[in-house]
């Protein structure tokens, strides 16, 4: 698998127990937003958008264009 594919792929993952979260106990905005230092929603927002910048960056790469 690529680089780009396994990153894709932990994205998902973390999507996943994002919805599982919200199915079972709701996510309110202000801890999605604001959420407590160490906890599960700080730590997926900030994998999250690591992962998809890094995405997005690979696929600019590939096209030969840039942000």
């Amino acid at each position: 698998m690529s680089e780009k594919q396994d990153m894709i792929k932990r994205m998902l993952e973390l999507q996943a127990k994002f919805c599982e979260l919200d199915a079972d106990k709701g996510v309110d905005p202000f801890d999605y937003y604001t959420p407590a230092s160490g906890s599960f929603l700080a730590e997926y927002r900030k994998e999250y958008q690591e992962l998809a910048s890094k995405v997005i960056d690979l696929a600019h790469a590939e096209a030969g264009s840039h942000r």
